[in-house]
């Protein structure tokens, strides 16, 4: 199975599903941390091409479950049109937020931008969840704002790395284009599970072999997963620009 393609994708949502694992939204489990049982939180991160982000809302609602989608504030993500059509399907929206890095630092000037775009966010979707966008280009961590502010002041239920258990909740993400790469500047958590996941074929099989903690988050960015052979080697290929970019950062000492 070739990997990073919508079939990849479908394949792992039906092991998923198969193995007997309940898929949530990110504002179900922070209403509810204790609740039992096997689960997915599904999230996706959409950072480009929002088409992508609603052919993945298309596809989960095909199997009946929802996810949560955080979205950019950013010209070429935010179309009300598709964060409409992808929340009358029940799915949960939330705000992918970059403010502190958009404004070089200051603070001041982040909230005022945060506030500004959670608004336009809220006349959409009643919006009860927030996730940091990493900005790996960016020696700021937006997730530092909140040294000086508290979310909860704009009626927020919870932030992704500040309100999850990742000591009970396996963390999957496929920034970097493979699953928790070592080329992951930000989207990083402290965890005990040390598993090892190769590529999506190999996630299917852990799925379905029962290999894998009752509690996962698995973060994926639409943008990445495409049919189209031109559009899969383009990402392919642009990744691991970035990929090598990052990497040269982070050795420089740039990134920290």
């Amino acid at each position: 199975m070739r990997d990073f393609t919508i079939h990849a994708f479908e394949t792992l949502l039906v092991a998923i599903i198969n193995n007997g694992y309940k898929i949530i939204t990110y504002q179900q489990y922070a209403e509810n941390k204790n609740q039992e049982g096997k689960y997915v939180i599904l999230r996706h991160d959409i950072d480009n091409l929002p088409l992508n982000a609603l052919l993945f809302a298309t596809i989960e609602d095909r199997y009946l479950v929802k996810g949560t989608f955080y979205f950019r504030d950013t010209p070429e993500v935010f179309k009300k049109e598709i964060l409409t059509d992808i929340a009358s399907m029940g799915h949960e929206i939330g705000y992918h937020y970059e403010d502190l890095s958009k404004m070089t630092g200051n603070r001041q000037l982040a909230i005022k931008s945060f506030e500004n775009s959670l608004n336009k966010f809220k006349s959409i979707y009643p919006v009860k969840t927030i996730c940091m966008h990493g900005s790996p280009l960016s020696p700021i961590d937006n997730k530092q704002l909140w040294q000086s502010f508290n979310y909860n002041q704009f009626n927020l239920l919870a932030e992704i790395y500040l309100d999850t258990d990742f000591n009970k909740v396996f963390y999957l993400t496929d920034t970097g284009r493979n699953w928790n790469s070592r080329f992951n500047i930000r989207d990083r958590v402290r965890s005990p599970f040390k598993i090892p996941v190769k590529n999506t074929g190999h996630l299917v099989l852990l799925f379905n072999n029962q290999n894998l903690p009752d509690k996962i988050m698995i973060n994926v960015h639409p943008q990445r997963w495409n049919n189209n052979n031109f559009k899969w080697t383009n990402e392919l290929i642009t990744q691991n620009i970035k990929n090598l970019f990052k990497y040269l950062l982070l050795k420089i000492g740039v990134i920290k």
